[in-house]
């Protein structure tokens, strides 16, 4: 397959995110594998960094040193807000936190997910047929906190960018649209998902176009379609799509991920490419399927 003429090497650095290995939401799949073994493999497999997963050391200059010896980054973490269901200030002290945590780890992107309302831990609902929505007090509030914590990024030469992601009130390609357009364009930045976008029934290219000077970190996740269809038609919970596989690798699922980095860099994006994609490990080698994912990506870009 011809490469496509694609990033500046230098500007470009692939990433992978933990959640293959052991799942945050679900600490039952890959509770057999450890931190160790995790970060060891991306490395083996060829990655430069990674995000953070829940068996991660928490103390900045232990895990530091832990990747520092295996060449390993990081490069964001999640975290989430609760500006709908909690006190404004109490999310603002937590992200601080979570910035300076960041940042002792020389991270240049914190990704943040509204969860207050969220239902994608909520194992009763559907996921799809009950897709929650902000009021217009609550798209007030969550523009101001956006911003407010964007300008806190900043102070740290750090930058804040919003994971749009299932069961949130930023999901659809309209929502996305209106958090954009609501916040401020030097503060708040977009963590684009394609698998979310494939998964909430979205063109990952039409987003991408619209909003591609606001991207900031970007999530190669692919979407296996027959089980899509299955969570469609058996009104699966989020948490029940992932254990049944709806998430996999580049190169393993259906989207067709030439368009889409041909053109991020044709948009100039520099930063993070990270594969993220929740399984369960007993039935997706976490190994195996980074080796896939990091074959896959050098096959279309040459990196």
């Amino acid at each position: 397959m011809e490469k496509i003429p694609m990033f500046d090497p230098r500007k470009i650095k692939l990433g992978i995110a933990p959640i293959g290995w052991c799942n945050d939401d679900m600490p039952d799949l890959g509770a057999e594998n450890t931190f160790e073994q995790t970060v060891s493999e991306m490395a083996l497999a060829g990655f430069q960094g990674c995000e953070i997963g829940n068996k991660y050391p928490r103390d900045a200059a232990v895990l530091k040193h832990k990747l520092d010896v295996r060449g390993l980054q990081v490069c964001n973490a999640w975290f989430s807000s609760l500006l709908t269901a909690g006190p404004y200030e109490d999310t603002i002290e937590a992200f601080i936190r979570q910035r300076d945590f960041l940042h002792a780890l020389g991270a240049s992107v914190i990704g943040v997910s509204e969860q207050g309302n969220s239902i994608q831990g909520r194992q009763d609902l559907a996921i799809l047929s009950r897709k929650v929505s902000y009021t217009e007090q609550q798209w007030e509030l969550i523009a101001r906190g956006f911003n407010e914590m964007g300008a806190l990024a900043r102070e740290k030469d750090m930058c804040l960018a919003v994971h749009h992601h299932m069961g949130t009130g930023v999901q659809t390609g309209e929502e996305i649209d209106r958090l954009l357009a609501l916040t401020d364009p030097g503060l708040v930045f977009l963590l684009f998902d394609t698998g979310h976008l494939v998964f909430a029934g979205e063109d990952p290219l039409v987003v991408l176009r619209k909003h591609a000077g606001r991207i900031r970190h970007v999530h190669l996740k692919d979407i296996r379609t027959d089980v899509l269809r299955a969570v469609q038609a058996r009104q699966m919970s989020f948490l029940d799509a992932v254990r049944a596989g709806v998430f996999t690798v580049p190169g393993d699922g259906s989207i067709d991920f030439r368009p889409i980095l041909a053109a991020l860099a044709a948009a100039g994006y520099e930063g993070w490419l990270v594969v993220e994609a929740e399984q369960d490990p007993a039935q997706a080698n976490p190994f195996e399927y980074a080796c896939l994912a990091r074959r896959d990506i050098k096959t279309i870009t040459g990196l």
